[in-house]
């Protein structure tokens, strides 16, 4: 039975069924720490990719799920949920359909909801089918903060994310600018302006930077730098917020997962964070 963002006390009262799209560090985590029985109330049904040499075949069989390609194939495992932990093209081919389906939808390459359109896009679906669309905090915190602060009144959100130089590696927007990140002696700012215009060229180092601009002040008035930091060991994020309320500024010290510089291991466990409170009758915080 398809999660509903209106609450559904049938849903509650059976395991989610849950299917995963990508299958990277994020989708392995989940299901490790599904098979270690952290997730009682949830039931991953199926596992998908793009083709049938992706990777996730292997991660299918390892895991005992079933592994299809294409969400006509996936619909047909009956997900109630569909974790996305893919890619921004991934969230642009089905997001809209999935809560169009009725399904829920966790959005993990939340950059991809800089784009107006497709953001808005998924919303209407949401609205029309009741089906929730979930955008974690991935790397971050403080958004419960930014929300209640932005009620009265926000001036100015902010977010620097620092980095070592080898997550920043394979960017095209990087190369570009033509950085010997190996050669860097000192910190070297990368980008700074408008997290919309930002966002886009580092499509999976600063999804955190979308996540705080949709829950805050908007993509415009949101300012990122990024920043390549030879003197670091950890993803490191600093957010600011000033407004109505007073200011408050967080700074994040996050280890990245060992096989991906460009992920920190927070950003995988509030994926699994977001699954424990789907369905969930209580919350705290927010």
């Amino acid at each position: 039975m398809p999660l509903s963002s209106k609450g559904n006390d049938t849903a509650m009262q059976k395991k989610l069924r849950v299917a995963v799209l990508g299958a990277g560090t994020i989708a392995r985590l989940v299901l490790e720490h599904a098979r270690e029985g952290v997730l009682p109330g949830i039931e991953f049904v199926a596992l998908s990719g793009r083709s049938a040499a992706s990777r996730g075949a292997s991660l299918g069989r390892e895991f005992s799920l079933p592994y299809v390609v294409g969400r006509d194939a996936l619909l047909e495992h009956k997900p109630d949920a569909v974790l996305e932990a893919a890619s921004h093209e991934a969230v642009r081919e089905h997001l809209v359909a999935l809560l169009d389906a009725g399904v829920a939808v966790v959005v993990m390459s939340a950059g991809a909801l800089a784009d107006d359109a497709l953001r808005r896009a998924g919303e209407r679906a949401a609205a029309r089918s009741g089906a929730l669309l979930h955008v974690p905090s991935g790397g971050i915190g403080g958004l419960d903060a930014l929300k209640a602060a932005c009620t009265a009144g926000v001036d100015d959100v902010s977010i620097e994310v620092a980095k070592p130089p080898a997550a920043w590696k394979g960017i095209a927007y990087v190369e570009a600018l033509g950085v010997d990140l190996d050669g860097l002696t000192k910190s070297l700012t990368l980008f700074e302006g408008p997290a919309r215009e930002g966002v886009p060229h580092f499509p999976q180092n600063v999804n955190i930077a979308a996540v705080l601009s949709m829950a805050g002040i908007g993509m415009d008035r949101t300012r990122l730098a990024v920043v390549a930091d030879p003197s670091l060991t950890r993803n490191t994020h600093t957010i600011r917020v000033t407004g109505r309320t007073g200011r408050f500024s967080i700074v994040l010290e996050n280890v990245p997962t060992p096989d991906n510089p460009k992920t920190s291991w927070l950003a995988c466990h509030s994926a699994l964070a977001a699954l424990r409170s789907l369905g969930a009758t209580t919350r705290y915080g927010g």
